[in-house]
């Protein structure tokens, strides 16, 4: 008859690394696609005011922005202290938010271009007189579906 030994303690096994790069690359290129880049580098400065009634957007991808504020402190030697309005990276005049709007719609698909927004972010302090121009001109280039970007206050 054969002797039987004692049992021998079990060692785990070695963790299998190979797949281990697979993992990394796959996280890295779900990051990469769900990430989205700056579109534009901001030359006015804004402080956004407190809104009530505030609801969030569906579609961020349909928006354009329109920002008005004071110019950071870097670019008012150039533009002074005065609002100026920002049309992506360019400082503008409300005469070229036409073409702006023109380029905003022809930039989209054409299923889309009933659907694209206007947001006016614009800095608490600015005159609403701009404001008012903005969307006089938004309204004479077709640009019906306006909203202006606030943050969440309380109601009184």
């Amino acid at each position: 008859m054969a002797k039987f030994t004692g049992k021998k303690p079990k060692e785990t096994p070695g963790l299998n690394m190979g797949s281990m790069s697979d993992i990394i690359f796959m996280l890295l290129f779900f990051f990469m696609v769900i990430t989205t880049m700056r579109e534009s580098t901001l030359f006015v400065k804004i402080t956004v005011p407190q809104g009530t009634e505030v609801s969030k957007l569906e579609k961020k991808s349909l928006v354009s922005y329109i920002n008005v504020g004071v110019p950071i402190p870097k670019e008012q030697k150039k533009l002074g202290t005065d609002s100026r309005i920002q049309l992506n990276d360019q400082i503008a005049e409300i005469s070229d938010i036409r073409q702006f709007v023109e380029e905003e719609k022809a930039a989209r698909v054409e299923a889309d271009r009933p659907l694209i927004t206007t947001a006016i972010k614009a800095d608490k302090d600015t005159k609403m007189g701009m404001i008012s121009d903005i969307k006089q001109e938004l309204r004479n280039c077709g640009a019906f579906k306006i909203f202006y970007t606030a943050r969440k206050g309380e109601r009184k």
